[in-house]
């Protein structure tokens, strides 16, 4: 072998281990937190008297403080330091998190969800620019599924989790089921919060497991890809047509993200079961599925470099997965295998989207245009949990959000394919 190239492979492997485990490990926590309401619904409407409407509107409105301060997030992320930025983040929504169990009504409902999303504004673009501190385009995806797989993963493990929290807690020291729930998942983004402050580093040169060669070997292959991207002042960001366009191709993605998300163990408790374990234990399946779809997914666009015909068929495929869980709605084994699909579709498109604009963003311009497209994509997160209200207005069918979404997603695959270059691929020798 090449020595060059062994020490390539080696430093990467040590980048691996040490960064991608722990940001992992930092998603499984922010997403559990941003979703987990999905689960405490099954019981919280009833004890707060909430309406479907107020739910998915509560649920929405974390979207609405995530917007506001989402791109100022990012940008005081690239001059402070990822460190503490990403500490600072943690740390906060941990502790709104665990404040949900002081919720009495409608409005505090509201209240506590729209802070909720203005504290953990910046986590996930900021997560992404921080991979672009470290990985060249060409080793991205892969890198990003890993980190973006802990939505699957969260799933996979936490909806058992918070079903068992609400089956075994419920009572205990005066507190209800969804009490603990947000108490118990909020406590540990707190710690692990703090842990970050003393575990990561804001660049190659803060990093003392690297040597000197191998810092200089990572330095060199950013600073080499650097030249040949074309926008890097903050102005470029919000110039540039092609940062638009990938707005509303994640705006349609985000929609079914949470559309999916949100209503899930709704769609599963439909199906006749009784407890919340076992509402957690299948919605898990659908998890899983996506978690080995998605790394093979990107592993095969890394290598190919190709992002929009990967990110396109993807997409559509949650969309035909989503259509046809509503078609076999009566069948709860047929309807999860598609639910499968369609979660394998949209959370495995993530991973194909967002080596997209760090391939013709740099420095600033990255940031900005990063959190520019995170924070107008995600308001489809609002309107994701919003779309099963909106369509028992206009149709009786119980399957029609899904239709609707699906619709969304196939959009969505559309502006991908109409609006992104075909030139724009990664490098990939």
């Amino acid at each position: 072998m090449n020595p060059d190239s062994s020490l390539e492979a080696g430093t990467y492997r040590k980048v691996d281990v040490r960064v991608v485990p722990f940001l992992f490990l930092c998603y499984i926590l922010a997403y559990l937190d941003r979703v987990n309401v999905g689960f405490a619904k099954l019981q919280m409407l009833k004890d707060l008297s909430l309406s479907d409407a107020a739910f998915a509107t509560g649920a929405g409105i974390f979207f609405i403080g995530y917007f506001f301060f989402e791109v100022p997030s990012n940008v005081l992320l690239k001059k402070y330091g990822a460190r503490m930025w990403i500490a600072r983040i943690m740390i906060t929504w941990g502790i709104v998190s665990a404040c949900m169990i002081f919720v009495k009504g409608e409005w505090s409902f509201y209240a506590m969800r729209f802070l909720l999303g203005v504290a953990e504004a910046g986590f996930f673009p900021g997560v992404i620019f921080y991979l672009t501190l470290w990985y060249p385009s060409r080793l991205r995806a892969s890198r990003t599924a890993w980190f973006v797989a802990a939505i699957a993963v969260s799933g996979v493990v936490g909806n058992p989790i918070s079903g068992s929290i609400m089956d075994l807690l419920s009572g205990a020291m005066g507190l209800r089921g969804w009490q603990w729930l947000f108490l118990a998942e909020g406590i540990p983004s707190v710690i692990v919060g703090f842990w970050v402050i003393y575990y990561l580093n804001s660049s190659i040169q803060e990093a003392k497991w690297l040597t000197a060669e191998e810092k200089a070997l990572l330095v060199q292959q950013l600073e080499a890809e650097d030249k040949h991207k074309t926008e890097h002042r903050l102005a470029d960001a919000f110039k540039s047509g092609k940062v638009w366009a990938l707005c509303a191709i994640y705006f349609t993605l985000m929609i079914g993200l949470y559309g999916i998300a949100f209503w899930l163990p709704t769609i599963v408790k439909a199906f006749g079961l009784k407890g919340y374990f076992e509402v957690g234990v299948v919605t898990a399946i659908p998890y899983g599925v996506a978690v080995i779809g998605m790394v093979l997914l990107s592993n095969h666009s890394d290598k190919t470099g190709e992002r929009r015909l990967h990110y396109v068929f993807t997409c559509l495929a949650g969309a035909v997965g989503l259509v046809m869980s509503g078609i076999t709605a009566s069948n709860p084994i047929l309807a999860i295998i598609f639910l499968s699909i369609s979660t394998l579709g949209v959370i495995g498109s993530m991973p194909l989207f967002w080596p997209i604009p760090s391939a013709f963003l740099a420095g600033t311009a990255a940031a900005a245009g990063i959190g520019i497209v995170n924070s107008i994509g995600n308001l489809g997160g609002y309107v994701g949990p919003n779309v099963p209200i909106w369509a028992k207005l206009i149709s009786h069918d119980p399957a029609a959000a899904l239709y609707i979404i699906a619709v969304i997603l196939g959009f969505g695959a559309l502006l991908t394919f109409f609006c992104i270059p075909k030139t724009l691929r990664v490098r990939v020798s």
